[in-house]
């Protein structure tokens, strides 16, 4: 940590800085009552001097965020356009506590202090919720082509165990699109071009119809070439957003929207880290002594992969022969409808989203062939009802009804694993909030939700395996071997491949080699259901000082997999705690705020790859045990002139698995782990025992820091900024093999604009990644060929934007 202060004073003498507000604001939002709809919000009041004020709805209302007595993250709209942010992935360069990385695919995977999953695949939910427009997203991959024309980003830390009650057990990260204005005529467009080809263009149209009406059209353009050398790692994606706001009567407002987008482009990317090599004792890894950047289809990466040796087929592997692509297309439908009664305000929120994937991902060094129809309906209804006594109340429900139909392929070369599945989600929630009101300045919150999970599961998993039978000089031995190709359905195996009956072998011609058909079906229902809970308490310290504590349950419902002995998992559920204090100081110009936390998980999963109770690769969930994740955190900001804006966000993060003890089948060497195991009490298995590490992507240390500096020029401005971001090591990989502990790292920013004083145009110059570090976002092990993975971050950028304003 010294080096890490050492580097704090050098940054703050830059006095420029961009993790923060990036308005030197002269105005605030002002709140509206609490009844109003909740996603709306006042026009800005302008003679408000001081720190921006930002109105958040995490709590189902509209409020000031220095006044929501819950840990909230909040990154606005204008931080996400001058950072480049277009898509969730980066969210964790702006908010200390989360970390974001692409996997397979179109999937994006999200860990909230320690807490997250490595795969989400069609069959297993998410620990941190995603939330479009106020509509819960079941799938992981439907978080693509959202990031434009946004009036915030709020992440909520810890469970959300009665308002988001949906799996919400580590958070919530709620995307909120910008709503038309009634009565304005306005548009705005920007326009960035950089390094790699970069090219993001979005923009959006606000028509006034009639004094009570208003229409807004928004749209974005992403393309970028990949970061590794093979076009991997690019982005390619086109989304349209269009939204109605009436007025009907003084009391009735009603709006509706509909959204598409497209990902296309080659999509993430991973490199040969190095191999797994077993001495005689144990496994140790072999880097490869690839660059970062080459892709596992450049020239280099190929030649290596035939150096990888699998011990299941006997022989060498193959170069990869099919390129990856995305093919995604997304579709959504949604209206708030919102009633104000005598007795209070009804909002009704109908839903309805559709996503038909279709591509094909190499991350972890196999073919991953996904084509998947997800299909979700939901509604929820809310009532907040009007000051009663000294009670202030909320009462709702919800309805989730959510099917998928997937075909998957993971070609492994030695092993092939084919899976077809239907599933069906139908989930109900009852829930209701009440507010205490027993000074003007205390206030005790207690809420309660019942949910419900019932889903249905029927699908069947076709694995077929080279196993080579020789042994020559201690190891498997078959050259001649054929290994599967990376297409097609099992039924189209052809000659040299026999044809194999179901759970039995069959050998492959001369080459001493056996061809395996192992099937795993799963037709099978899961019903769960729990209460959890909130209690909560406000006291208003002072007129701008706020401390608040809170008990919060969570709830995540158990799920599937297509793996052998873990064809269902069990629900997983936390309690948390938490005490802070929110503060303003110094007529508006200091803001400090505090908070502690403490998180206990019982029956915790965790969603990887890994060896089934047949030896063969998978993925699935699993119910690891228990885990203690405690912390601090401190975020100030400081107006230290008008034109001077300086913060910093510290975030230390003790998180550690309490019970943490899973199981591998016994094979010709040890299992790829860096954690202690013996033979378990059941025969044929180990027991591998990762109690008392680190959770994953936890970083003992987080800091955030940086300035803002305006040059006032008359009718003009000149702004500088710059901000870093500094993690101490962590673990980025399952296994907690050592090539998977990423030591200490630092990513900074800086931006230089010349504007017009009114904001109406803009043109900026950033560049990002200043010290071009590529570390590992994650690392995952390929066991059919001991070989190491990395998922790299993105690598220096740099380029230009204009905006405008009319």
């Amino acid at each position: 940590m010294r080096r890490a202060w050492r580097r704090t004073s050098s940054i703050l003498a830059m006095s420029i800085g961009g993790m923060i507000n990036p308005a030197l604001s002269q105005d605030r939002s002002e709140v509206r009552e609490q009844n109003a709809p909740a996603e709306s919000a006042a026009p800005p009041a302008a003679d408000q001097q001081g720190l921006q004020e930002i109105i958040v709805t995490a709590q189902r209302k509209a409020e000031n965020l220095q006044r929501a007595g819950i840990p909230v993250a909040v990154v606005t709209g204008e931080q996400l356009v001058s950072r480049g942010l277009t898509s969730s992935n980066e969210l964790g360069n702006s908010v200390p506590s989360l970390a974001a990385q692409p996997q397979g695919g179109a999937n994006t995977v999200f860990f909230l202090r320690g807490v997250g999953n490595f795969t989400v695949n069609g069959y297993s939910d998410p620990a941190v919720a995603f939330n479009y427009d106020g509509v819960y997203l079941g799938r992981a991959t439907s978080t693509s082509g959202v990031f434009y024309d946004l009036e915030r980003v709020e992440v909520l830390k810890g469970p959300q165990g009665t308002l988001y009650g949906r799996n919400a057990t580590a958070g919530a990260i709620n995307v909120l699109p910008t709503r038309p204005r009634l009565g304005e005529n306005s548009g705005f467009i920007t326009a960035s071009y950089g390094n790699y080809g970069a090219l993001n263009v979005q923009g959006a149209v606000n028509i006034a119809m009639g004094e009570h009406g208003a229409m807004r059209v928004a749209g974005n353009i992403v393309q970028r070439e990949g970061y590794q050398t093979d076009g991997t790692s690019d982005e390619k994606t086109q989304a349209l957003r269009v939204q109605f706001l009436s007025e009907l009567t003084p009391d009735l407002t009603v709006r509706v929207g509909g959204d598409f987008s497209h990902s296309g482009g080659k999509g993430p990317g991973s490199t040969y880290a190095g191999r797994i090599a077993f001495n005689g004792t144990s496994n140790l890894f072999v880097p490869s002594g690839l660059s970062k950047d080459s892709g596992l289809f450049s020239p280099e990466a190929q030649a290596y992969r035939q150096t990888l040796f699998s011990g299941l087929a006997g022989r060498t592997l193959v170069p990869l022969d099919v390129q990856p692509y995305l093919d995604n297309d997304y579709y959504g439908a949604n209206a708030e409808i919102s009633l104000r009664t005598g007795a209070g305000t009804l909002t009704v929120i109908p839903a309805w989203r559709y996503s038909k994937l279709d591509n094909r991902f190499a991350v972890p060094a196999f073919y991953g062939n996904v084509a998947e129809t997800d299909e979700q309906k939901s509604l929820e209804v809310r009532f907040s009802g009007d000051r009663v006594g000294i009670f202030d109340y909320m009462l709702g429900a919800y309805y989730f009804d959510e099917s998928i139909a997937a075909t998957y392929l993971f070609a492994q070369q030695a092993l092939n694993a084919y899976q077809q599945f239907t599933s069906d989600t139908k989930s109900y929630a009852g829930f209701g909030r009440i507010t205490t009101n027993f000074t003007d300045r205390l206030r005790l919150i207690g809420g309660l939700r019942y949910t419900k999970d019932d889903k249905d599961f029927n699908g069947r998993a076709d694995v077929f395996l080279v196993r080579c039978t020789v042994v020559a000089q201690g190891r498997p031995s078959c050259p001649t071997a054929p290994l599967l190709p990376s297409t097609g359905r099992y039924q189209d195996l052809s000659a040299p491949f026999p044809t194999v009956p179901d759970n039995q072998a069959r050998p492959i011609g001369t080459t001493g080699a056996l061809l395996i058909h192992a099937v795993t079906p799963v037709n099978t229902t899961l019903s769960n259901d729990r209460f959890t809970y909130h209690l909560g308490a406000e006291f208003d310290v002072g007129p701008h000082s706020l401390l608040y504590a809170n008990y919060e349950t969570g709830y995540r419902s158990g799920g599937f997999a297509l793996s052998a002995g873990y064809e269902t998992f069990q629900p997983e559920f936390i309690d948390a705690y938490t005490i802070g204090m929110k503060n303003r100081f110094f007529d508006n110009r200091l803001q400090l705020n505090l908070e502690a936390f403490l998180w206990k998980y019982r029956n915790q999963q965790v969603n990887h790859t890994g060896i089934d109770r047949n030896g063969n690769q998978g993925q699935f969930t699993e119910n690891v045990g228990k885990s203690t994740n405690k912390g601090i955190e401190v975020e100030a900001q400081f107006l230290a002139t008008p034109n001077t804006l300086l913060s910093v966000n510290v975030q230390y993060l003790d998180a550690k698995y309490d019970n943490f003890v899973y199981r591998e089948p016994i094979g010709a060497t040890p299992p790829n782990t860096g954690c202690p195991y013996r033979p378990s009490a059941t025969a044929g298995l180990y027991d591998i025992d990762c109690s008392g590490r680190s959770a994953y992507q936890s970083p003992k240390w987080t800091m955030n820091l940086g300035g803002q500096q305006t040059v006032p020029l008359g009718d003009y401005k000149v702004v500088l900024s710059a901000d870093t971001q500094y993690r101490s090591s962590r673990v980025v990989g399952f296994e907690y093999m050592p090539n998977q502990l990423v030591g200490s790292t630092w990513v900074s920013n800086a931006q230089l604009a010349f504007a017009a004083a009114d904001d109406r145009w803009s043109i900026a110059a950033f560049v990002r990644n200043i010290e071009d570090e590529r570390y590992q976002a994650s690392a995952q092990i390929y066991g059919a060929g001991s070989a190491a993975l990395a998922v790299y971050s993105p690598p220096r950028t740099y380029g230009v934007r204009v905006s405008s304003k009319f």
